[in-house]
């Protein structure tokens, strides 16, 4: 698939952003071993996300591949991961800024997702980060949805729950990780270091 410029531009922006979250991202210790997966949207058709398979804190460029919003990679004999169908359900939900996607695996959003089915934030300077730029007197809610390993019956879940409270700035799979987005690859970036350093603070308190 030939991309136009700005396109081609932009695909490569995020490219490199992603590359570096990954390396950010394993570096803190949140996506362990092959853990997590990273996309950006790059049109009203398609993405660009990480292959299956391989280590996120040490991505290479050939370590992508461009997929439509069906999940079907645009060059034979690649393969998309196994939770692409969690991407594409943000990109096709209609939902307002979502141009990028992040998973990620800590020890805190993996903890706290086995504990409880909801995550309550309060009176964090961080939350102001999150999409929708909540005050920190508002109280954000992370939903946690139970896990299930198929990916089109959790991803249906997730719709409808996210449909229902569009201001869900992310969401936890128990015992699995965060998702989170924003607007690019930088901003949900952003998101993602705001909320694992909120989730490592309210584990901290759970433990006291």
């Amino acid at each position: 698939m030939k991309h136009d410029p700005a396109t081609a531009a932009a695909m490569a922006t995020g490219i490199r952003a992603m590359i570096e979250a990954g390396r950010l991202f394993h570096q803190r210790g949140w996506v362990p071993a092959t853990g997590g997966n990273f996309s950006q949207r790059l049109d009203d058709q398609h993405m660009v996300i990480t292959a299956s398979g391989g280590h996120k804190g040490e991505l290479t460029e050939d370590q992508f591949l461009v997929a439509d919003l069906e999940g079907r990679p645009l060059e034979p004999g690649r393969r998309t991961s196994y939770e692409t169908g969690l991407h594409l359900q943000l990109y096709r939900s209609g939902l307002p800024g979502i141009g990028a996607v992040l998973h990620t695996h800590s020890i805190a959003n993996t903890v706290l997702s086995r504990r409880f089915d909801r995550i309550t934030l309060q009176g964090y300077e961080l939350q102001k980060v999150l999409p929708g730029r909540p005050d920190p007197s508002q109280t954000v809610h992370l939903p946690v949805f139970e896990n299930d390993q198929d990916i089109a019956r959790l991803a249906a879940r997730v719709d409808r729950a996210l449909k229902a409270t569009p201001e869900t700035p992310a969401y936890l799979i128990a015992g699995h990780g965060l998702y989170a987005w924003g607007e690019s690859v930088a901003a949900a970036r952003h998101a993602v270091e705001a909320l694992e350093f909120m989730l490592a603070c309210h584990l901290e308190e759970q433990t006291r």
